[in-house]
């Protein structure tokens, strides 16, 4: 009995350390926004691949892993006009804000985070969606762009609506949901 106790105490010490840091991560994103370490926006003007890359480079971080997302000109045949995305800005923030902070967490290494989304029409060829991390090393910058792209999609309220050429119309898609370990899309008309 004495050795269940001992663990389950080394259990909550454990728990208690990760509650703790998490909270530190959180306090600090967004009590000194001077010395910040994300960039969050999600706005009709997105700062581009390079603004992102930028803000996240600092000299003591040898890896920059970055995500692009571009709206391509076709889907199932059918020739894509453009995207546009909505949604509801102060929310749609703060859970990148949340995601950011987990990201942190779970990659410990990682410096600084730029995440961004557009909101509006987004033309062929151009980014709806851009991330990038920092980090000492390679792995875990890589790791956490892959993690926030899959998140972000999950999560995030932004909605995208994919407009075709011509009369072919338009569609509301939902982002990718994750279900027994395979993604399955679910679209409406």
């Amino acid at each position: 009995m004495a050795l269940r106790c001992m663990y389950a105490a080394d259990a909550g010490i454990l728990l208690a350390s990760f509650f703790s840091r998490l909270a530190t991560c959180a306090t600090m994103s967004s009590a000194d926004k001077s010395t910040d370490r994300f960039l969050i926006k999600v706005s009709e003007d997105l700062p581009t691949l390079e603004e992102c890359h930028s803000f996240v480079n600092l000299p003591t971080c040898g890896a920059i892993s970055s995500f692009a997302g571009i709206t391509r000109d076709n889907f199932q045949g059918k020739q894509v006009n453009h995207l546009s995305y909505e949604g509801y800005v102060p929310m749609a923030e703060k859970e990148l804000r949340k995601l950011c902070v987990e990201a942190t967490v779970k990659f410990p290494t990682i410096a600084k985070i730029a995440a961004v989304h557009i909101l509006g029409d987004c033309p062929v060829g151009s980014a709806s969606v851009i991330l990038c991390a920092s980090s000492p090393h390679r792995k875990e910058a890589m790791h956490c762009v892959e993690f926030l792209i899959d998140e972000l999609k999950a999560k995030v309220p932004i909605w995208k609506r994919e407009v075709y050429e011509g009369d072919g119309g338009a569609i509301w898609k939902e982002n990718i949901e994750w279900k027994e370990g395979k993604p399955k899309r679910v679209m409406v008309r």
